[in-house]
């Protein structure tokens, strides 16, 4: 990564998807080459090293910030945070902690995101208090129907971010108190362009690091396993197919009909191939 330039420092919106398409010419790392990279910087304070983890990781960003799109504020000002954000994980992290740098930065990047959005999204300025954000991002989620919160209802949301149940009242209110504009009203149809939060705010549901990482994983395994087979030879290549690959999958008794050999033999060979297929896999 030592002859690769950064892209470009200020993300504009007429730049945004120039900027999309060159983050994402960047590979992702394995695990061997984000913790060289890693060890590099946390011990040497080799610039090149930081560069290489951020490179690789401003697509993440981009990931992140997408979830954040309907508080009206420009994505690419949403990116551009995320990125100090990244920066600030990367000078943080430490390859000993056990962690991927990914599952650590999430935390950093979200958190100048938030800022951002605390800042200068309308409806909470006011919400300045950590009680008071963590209420702001969670309380969506937190509904189990529309409408007003029952008492009990406002106990069990209280207990379940750490809060009081009059800061619940209270942020309540004030995201009630803007129906009209943070929901979808009557007149919205599908061809009127509606920014409304509420269609947009980020899914609490499912970790983004795991998820990202996963997507990653599976091509990335994918890959592994296809190379791993074309080092088959073609007999086994076609036994490995037709009982673990294909969709109707061929019985062990029409395989040596084919080939001319037991039904046993077969299952060997079977057998031989998927051995030969983890060996493989692993020493990638």
């Amino acid at each position: 990564m030592a002859n690769q330039s950064y892209p470009m420092a200020l993300v504009t919106q007429d730049s945004l998807d120039s900027y999309i398409r060159s983050v994402n010419t960047y590979p992702m790392l394995t695990a061997e080459e984000e913790r060289s990279l890693a060890e590099r910087l946390h011990y040497h304070g080799e610039i090149e090293a930081a560069k290489g983890l951020i490179l690789s990781h401003l697509r993440f960003v981009v990931h992140i910030a997408r979830g954040y799109s309907g508080y009206g504020l420009p994505m690419a000002d949403l990116v551009q945070e995320g990125n100090i954000g990244l920066m600030k994980a990367v000078k943080r992290f430490n390859p000993e902690v056990g962690v991927r740098l990914v599952s650590f930065a999430v935390h950093w990047i979200k958190a100048e995101i938030h800022e951002y959005v605390l800042k200068n999204w309308r409806i909470v300025k006011i919400a300045t208090t950590k009680a008071q954000r963590k209420l702001f991002f969670n309380l969506r989620k937190s509904k189990k129907r529309l409408g007003w919160f029952n008492n009990g209802e406002i106990e069990t949301v209280a207990r379940e971010l750490g809060v009081d149940p009059s800061e619940v009242r209270e942020m309540e209110s004030r995201l009630a108190a803007q129906d009209a504009t943070f929901e979808l009203t009557s007149d919205d149809d599908d061809s009127t362009p509606n920014s409304a939060p509420v269609l947009y705010l980020e899914d609490k549901g499912s970790d983004v690091a795991e998820s990202f990482e996963a997507e990653n994983w599976e091509a990335h395994t994918n890959h592994r396993l296809a190379v791993a087979i074309s080092g088959l030879d073609e007999r086994s290549q076609h036994i490995v197919r037709s009982r673990w690959l294909d969709d109707e999958k061929t019985t062990l008794q029409d395989l040596a009909n084919m080939y001319g050999v037991s039904a046993e033999r077969i299952r060997q060979l079977e057998k031989n191939a998927m051995r030969k297929l983890k060996e493989a896999v692993g020493e990638f």
